[in-house]
C-alpha cells in the first residue's frame, strides 16, 4: 500500500515537471525566441497575457504525457485541474518576455507585405477605355497598349467624351499591341498595398457621365473610389480620363515586369468630413 502511494506521488511530481516544461515552451514560442534570464515561478494566478494576441495564438498541447502507472481517474483529475487553470488565463510565468509586454503592435495584427512590386511605365503608350458589353448599355474596362510602332493599335477622336476606334480588333496584334480586358490584366494598388483581392474595377453608367469605380469586395476594405470618367455620356468605345492622383503602373515580381497593369495612386484619398462610413455615398476621387 505504501509503495503504491509513494509511486503515485513520484509520478505526480514527474507530471508537474513535464507540464511546466511544456507550458514554458508554449509561452516562449509566443515571443518568437527562447526565454532569457532566471527561471520563472509557475502557478495559478491572475491573467498576464498580452491582450493584442488573438486567442488562436495561445494554444497548449492537448495530448499530455501522463505516466502509465497513474490510474485513469488520477489522469482525468490532473487534466481537469490543468485545463481549468489555463482557461482562467492563470497558468504562466510571473513575468512575460519584454517583447510580449511591449506596447508595439503584435505580429499577428501586421498586414503581410505585398507579394508584387510595381514599376513606372510610359503612359503615352496606354489608353484606358470604357468598352461596351455586346449590344447592352453596360460597359467594362479595357486597357490598350501600343507595344511597338509597326501598326497603330487604336485611334482617339476629339470631343467629350472622346470616341475610341479599337484598331487592334481588326488584325492579329500579337507582339504589336497589348490588351487588358479583365481582372487578370489589371487591378487596384494604393501605395505598397496590392488590392487585387479586396477591390474590383467597374464601369458605372450615369445620366451625364460614365465613371470608372474601384469598389471594395469585402466590408471594411476601404472606400469606394472614382478612378476615372469619360467627361460626358455616350455609347461605344469611350476614352476614360483618370482622376487626379491616379496613374497606370506595371506590376512586377522580383524585379521582373509582368503582363498586368495597376490603376495606382500613392496614398488613400481623403474622405469628406461628412462621410460617416464607407459606401456609395462616401465615394471619393
Amino acid at each position: 500500500m505504501f509503495d503504491w502511494l509513494r509511486s503515485t506521488l513520484l509520478d505526480s511530481l514527474r507530471l508537474g515537471l513535464q507540464s511546466q516544461r511544456l507550458a514554458s515552451r508554449t509561452l516562449s514560442s509566443l515571443s518568437g525566441r527562447p526565454q532569457e534570464g532566471p527561471p520563472q515561478r509557475w502557478g495559478c494566478r491572475a491573467p498576464a497575457y498580452d491582450s493584442t494576441l488573438p486567442p488562436s495564438a495561445v494554444r497548449f498541447p492537448v495530448r499530455l504525457p501522463f505516466p502509465r502507472r497513474i490510474a485513469p481517474a488520477a489522469q482525468r483529475a490532473a487534466a481537469v485541474a490543468l485545463v481549468s487553470c489555463l482557461a482562467g488565463g492563470a497558468f504562466g510565468p510571473a513575468t512575460l518576455p519584454a517583447r510580449a509586454q511591449s506596447s508595439e503592435p503584435s505580429a499577428f495584427a501586421r498586414p503581410a507585405p505585398s507579394l508584387f512590386g510595381m514599376a513606372d511605365l510610359d503612359a503615352q503608350k496606354f489608353l484606358v477605355v470604357a468598352a461596351p458589353i455586346g449590344s447592352s448599355s453596360r460597359s467594362q474596362l479595357n486597357i490598350y497598349e501600343q507595344v511597338n510602332g509597326r501598326r497603330p493599335c487604336f485611334a482617339v477622336a476629339t470631343g467629350r467624351p472622346a470616341v475610341v476606334n479599337p484598331l487592334l480588333s481588326t488584325f492579329d496584334f500579337s507582339g504589336i499591341c497589348g490588351r487588358y480586358i479583365d481582372a487578370n490584366g489589371y487591378s487596384v494598388r494604393v501605395g505598397n498595398t496590392d488590392l487585387a483581392t479586396v477591390y474590383r474595377l467597374s464601369v458605372v453608367n450615369q445620366d451625364t457621365d460614365i465613371l470608372l469605380m474601384a469598389l471594395p469586395t469585402r466590408p471594411g476594405a476601404g472606400p469606394e473610389m472614382v478612378v476615372g470618367r469619360t467627361l460626358g455620356s455616350g455609347s461605344g468605345f469611350l476614352k476614360l480620363e483618370l482622376e487626379p492622383g491616379w496613374r497606370l503602373a506595371r506590376r512586377t515580381f522580383r524585379g521582373r515586369s509582368l503582363g498586368h497593369v495597376y490603376l495606382y495612386r500613392d496614398s488613400w484619398p481623403a474622405l469628406s468630413a461628412s462621410s460617416a462610413a464607407w459606401g456609395p455615398a462616401a465615394a471619393v476621387s
